[in-house]
């Protein structure tokens, strides 16, 4: 019928479900006869993602982004971008970050003049310009350059943005724009630019400057003397800490928190205030837009934020907040840390959690929920990615921690040149891909 030039296989959904037994075992487990009619729906078959490399940091890291010609950045970076610069970023819980090649080669490493704490949160906003945030409550922007035909690399610190009055764990950037947005366990959101002329002064009260022991430090680390901002806006709209922030994929004036007061906000960046309110269940820990129906006019936008109860819940942030989930997502053994949307298509999810695996989502599986999983909708991960880090071996164990226990998870991205890029706090970076997975059916 499709009279491709090589064959390919199909995976079919039954009432939401793929269908794993035969159909005759489908018709018995659920309890009908051969003469139903049932709504069949056929897609592309579900590759799974194989393991493809590991490479190692020095301590546990916090998040990875990706810079490709199929990445964010690296479409935003345009003809900037270099023929075959592809590359892995990583945040380190020793206050670093490390630029990687896809053979895990370790290309530059940030020293002098960077973060003073455990760095939480990175990202991509160029082929050039890369943006962190972490534990010494500074967002950074850095300078990555490649010369010499790739042999010379420099990642050095560009800009320090000050603002925040506790850790900031989680960014969000917007390229074109050179924004960046932050999420603080002083529960505000931060809007920074990139540009050193147009940022505001910095707070002086927060500067390192303003505490003898602090100066000292930086003085004795060989601190640079990048130049110091403050935010374009910094929004105090949580009541706990805020978790994470991302901008809205069609429009950049738009933007979206969550935070463990239970609440997901939209807030309209032009004037700083906060258009909607929708109230969960639960701690909220991630957050990431999925674009719907994309290039179409009824194009919109979902959002999927990882729980502290192990689950991730969908919800339209156009909705009002008397109606909260469109879809939960069950599985995770543990909190859900990270999370991020497929590359291919806008029905595929990826999310990372201290259970020590990854797991990939299909949301075009749905089934009803019962009554003890609170009723709704409900779907469960088509794969599980495990740590190769702790395969076949019995794992070290510190002081503290639970046998068995898997490396918890505290960072993912999926890009369609690398595939599904995880690290945590076995210090790996990993890399998993899956040919076509979840592909457009």
């Amino acid at each position: 019928m499709l009279d491709t030039p090589s064959p390919i296989p199909f995976d079919f959904l039954i009432n939401g479900e793929f269908l794993r037994t035969s159909l005759h075992e489908y018709l018995e487990a659920h309890g009908l006869n051969a003469e139903e009619t049932l709504n069949i729906q056929y897609v592309r078959s579900l590759i799974p993602p194989a393991y493809q490399a590991s490479f190692e940091h020095n301590d546990w890291i916090s998040d990875v982004d990706v810079l490709s010609a199929t990445s964010r950045a690296g479409v935003w970076s345009g003809d900037k971008l270099a023929l075959n610069q592809d590359r892995i970023v990583s945040a380190s819980y020793d206050g670093l970050l490390q630029i990687w090649d896809p053979s895990g080669n370790s290309l530059a490493r940030s020293s002098s003049g960077g973060h003073t704490a455990s760095v939480k949160a990175v990202k991509f906003l160029s082929s050039t310009q890369i943006a962190s945030a972490g534990l010494d409550r500074t967002v950074r922007v850095w300078k990555y350059i490649e010369s010499d035909g790739g042999l010379q690399r420099t990642l050095k610190p560009s800009l320090e943005l000050y603002g925040h009055k506790a850790s900031v764990d989680a960014l969000d950037v917007h390229g074109p724009t050179g924004r960046v947005l932050s999420a603080s366990a002083d529960g505000a959101i931060g809007l920074w630019t990139t540009s050193k002329s147009s940022a505001p002064a910095a707070p002086a009260s927060l500067l390192p400057g303003a505490g003898a022991s602090e100066s000292k430090k930086r003085k004795l680390s060989g601190a640079s003397a990048a130049p110091q901002r403050g935010p374009l806006s910094l929004m105090p709209i949580h009541n706990s800490p805020t978790t994470a922030v991302c901008f809205d994929p069609a429009d950049a004036s738009v933007a979206y928190s969550a935070s463990q007061d239970h609440t997901i906000r939209t807030i309209d960046l032009t004037t700083s205030k906060v258009e909607n309110v929708i109230t969960t269940s639960h701690p909220l820990l991630a957050l990431t837009s999925l674009r719907r129906n994309q290039g179409t006019a009824s194009s919109s936008v979902l959002l999927a934020a990882a729980t502290a109860a192990r689950h991730i819940t969908l919800v339209d942030p156009r909705v009002s907040a008397s109606t909260i989930s469109v879809l939960t997502l069950r599985g995770h053994k543990n909190i859900v840390s990270s999370l991020a949307a497929g590359p291919d298509n806008d029905y595929s999810l990826v999310s990372g959690s201290y259970d020590g695996t990854c797991r990939i989502w299909d949301l075009r599986s749905v089934r009803a929920a019962t009554k003890s999983e609170g009723g709704g909708s409900v779907s469960e991960s088509v794969y599980v990615i495990e740590r190769e880090s702790l395969k076949g071996t019995k794992q070290r164990r510190t002081a503290g921690e639970v046998p068995g226990r898997g490396a918890k998870v505290f960072g993912v991205a999926w890009d369609k040149t690398f595939g599904i890029v995880s690290a945590g706090e076995d210090k790996m970076v990993q890399i998993n891909r899956g040919q076509d997975l979840l592909a457009s059916s």
